[in-house]
């Protein structure tokens, strides 16, 4: 979606599409990774700083709405949001000690989703694989060996 369609879709609300909101969305829309409310704040301040957390927050939740980001909300329950088309679907490993979140696309396991669903007669339509652990960085400094 472009600018003018996010423009378009936040009038569509009875919102105004503010040059803060432009804003927001380029920022957003270059950024890389998950991104909470608070880190993207830090990103714009870069470009404005006059522009506060409530804007940023409620412009990530029109994003949302619009189908250009996608939330979820991980370990620590805190929201966070994804460029939504940037991928296809896909699944994320979580570090419970810093927070770090990859993401990975693994076919068998999607195949395996689909095969249970069938198995028990379930329509599937959408589905979320959140896996918690350690991350790599965090097992060495805690000298934690991979388990297998």
């Amino acid at each position: 979606m472009k600018i003018a369609e996010f423009e378009k879709f936040t009038r569509s609300k009875g919102l105004k599409f503010t040059r803060q909101r432009q804003v927001i969305m380029e920022v957003f829309m270059t950024a890389q990774g998950h991104l909470d409310a608070q880190s993207l704040l830090r990103e714009v301040h870069k470009h404005d700083p006059k522009i506060g957390y409530s804007t940023v927050y409620r412009t990530l939740k029109l994003l949302s709405e619009s189908g250009l980001a996608s939330s979820g909300r991980f370990g620590d329950r805190q929201a966070r949001y994804e460029k939504a088309a940037s991928r296809g679907h896909h699944d994320h490993l979580i570090c419970i000690d810093c927070g770090s979140i990859l993401e990975f696309e693994d076919k068998t396991i999607e195949a395996m989703q689909k095969k249970t669903a069938r198995k028990f007669n379930f329509q599937l339509t959408h589905h979320k694989l959140e896996l918690f652990g350690y991350c790599q960085k965090c097992r060495k400094r805690m000298n934690e060996p991979l388990c297998r």
